[in-house]
């Protein structure tokens, strides 16, 4: 493990955000800060993450308390950032932020958001970094939060899936799995540090359809933020106001695309239905052994919404926004 020495040139403090963050740990009242983080870059099915992010930082007040050093934790070669270029001559540069602020929701009780590009390089000293931080401000519990593609229709309820030390924060939740090995991530690094160091984490992942994965699927974001504001106490009414109006639109347009689609497509998904609930009845019998359910393989299914697609597209066919939802595998 690495010294917090090592760390410090990770981040640079702005003395204003900062000041701001001491005024709250002096507060007698104060109970210790939420932290939220979510790092772009690892897998977010349907924006997840990105969409509590930017909605946050849309409607909620904040300020930047600490900034990381992107020159040196960010491949910029695998990751472009994006210039612009007008007539003859470079005129913008979008720098990448990853950054930590202050934020105060409806109630004015702050909390804080870490976000930003996922580090590409030096995930211990990122993670011992962040972990330094977490003690100098006095963070009681730290909250992450992404989408993962699953096998569910979009017709029922979002599920989640807890995780950290801290998942009786999410109740009424079942274990998916005893154990699997995945690809690592900078904020899955961050968990596993911050909890073998003793301090509180908790994990929220929204089951998201695999065929609108690709897509920002706002139901997935909306199911997530109700889960943080009942775990935290943190009040959140304009960003689930937001994304509950967005969640209603893409309802809407993806049951028209179905309504276009051919009959295969509609079959997957009322298979889905099918498997989606003979799994729920067999839970609320008190066995995790359903009926089974004729469901095409993944390879199948992939071929009909790919096929889906390309008709759309050839028909010039676009969903809400000037882009479709993405019905794809």
């Amino acid at each position: 493990m690495l010294e917090p020495q090592s760390a410090q040139s990770m981040y640079t403090w702005d003395r204003a955000g900062l000041d701001a963050v001491d005024a709250v740990i002096d507060d007698p009242d104060g109970a210790g800060l939420v932290m939220l983080y979510h790092l772009e870059g690892f897998m977010d099915a349907g924006d997840t993450g990105e969409q509590i992010v930017g909605r946050i930082l849309e409607h909620q007040p904040h300020v930047t308390v600490a900034r990381f050093d992107v020159d040196r934790l960010i491949d910029y070669r695998a990751r472009r950032p994006l210039m612009t270029f007008r007539r003859d001559a470079w005129v913008a540069y979008e720098q990448p932020r990853l950054e930590l602020r202050l934020v105060r929701d409806a109630t004015d009780a702050p909390f804080l958001l870490l976000s930003g590009p996922e580090p590409d390089v030096e995930w211990e000293r990122f993670v011992t970094a962040v972990r330094e931080i977490v003690e100098r401000v006095g963070v009681r519990l730290a909250v992450n939060f992404h989408g993962m593609p699953m096998g569910v229709p979009h017709t029922r309820p979002v599920g989640l899936t807890p995780h950290g030390n801290r998942t009786d924060l999410v109740p009424g939740h079942s274990v998916m799995f005893d154990e699997a090995q995945v690809p690592g991530s900078a904020a899955g690094l961050t968990e596993l540090r911050l909890a073998e160091s003793g301090h509180d984490v908790l994990g929220v992942v929204a089951h998201v359809p695999h065929y609108i994965s690709r897509s920002t699927y706002p139901d997935a974001a909306l199911v997530v933020t109700e889960a943080i504001t009942s775990a935290t106490g943190l009040v959140l009414p304009d960003v689930a106001h937001a994304l509950r109006g967005e969640a209603l639109k893409t309802q809407n347009e993806i049951e028209r695309q179905l309504a276009e689609g051919d009959e295969e497509l509609t079959s997957v998904v009322r298979g889905l239905e099918q498997q989606y609930d003979a799994l729920a009845g067999a839970e609320t019998r008190g066995s995790l052994v359903a009926e089974s359910a004729e469901l095409p393989s993944a390879e199948e299914l992939g071929a009909v919404f790919e096929r889906f697609l390309a008709e759309r597209e050839g028909e010039g066919g676009e969903g809400p926004g000037g882009s479709s939802p993405g019905l794809g595998g």
